[in-house]
């Protein structure tokens, strides 16, 4: 991580998109433009809506800032519902997964610290959803961009029951 960056400004309109039937993500800052710092993106779901399969990063913490709505998030083996104004900072090796709450659609700022490039790891998850990507591309990009998909049975249940 650098400790000589220039500020990084992305204004709303400027932002990548990248749409799908129920999630809307924002990529706002990459690690490359904070100088390693943080990588930032906002996600929008829909009501009741998946956001990310249980996973866990070696060596950032991720913070979830709820700006609207609710939504449900794995921290280890528990789940929290958190609302507007809640946040939620998930440690390294955390398992951890997220979720708009059943009837509920979330709108959430997610912070990763240390930065991680992980601009292309949301870009290779739209194109799987499109059919452009395998799933073993995805299983084999977890040590780049430090996403490690796992098991929690807790998540499947609490999912399944909603």
């Amino acid at each position: 991580m650098s400790l000589i960056v220039e500020t990084a400004v992305v204004r709303e309109i400027d932002a990548e998109t990248i749409i799908s039937p129920t999630a809307t993500g924002r990529l706002l800052l990459d690690s490359s433009d904070t100088g390693g710092a943080l990588s930032t993106l906002r996600m929008t779901l829909t009501e009741g809506a998946d956001g990310a399969v249980p996973h866990h990063h070696a060596t950032s913490t991720e913070l979830f800032y709820i700006l609207d709505g609710k939504a449900r998030v794995l921290a280890g083996e528990e789940i929290v519902t958190l609302e507007a104004g809640d946040v939620a900072a998930v440690p390294p090796m955390t398992p951890h997964a997220f979720a708009a709450a059943p009837g509920h659609t979330a709108d959430l700022l997610i912070i990763v610290a240390p930065g991680i490039e992980r601009f292309e790891y949301f870009r290779l998850l739209d194109r799987l959803r499109r059919g452009e990507a395998t799933l073993e591309e995805l299983l084999a990009s977890q040590e780049l961009y430090d996403n490690h998909f796992l098991d929690s049975p807790t998540w499947t249940r609490d999912r399944q029951a909603s």
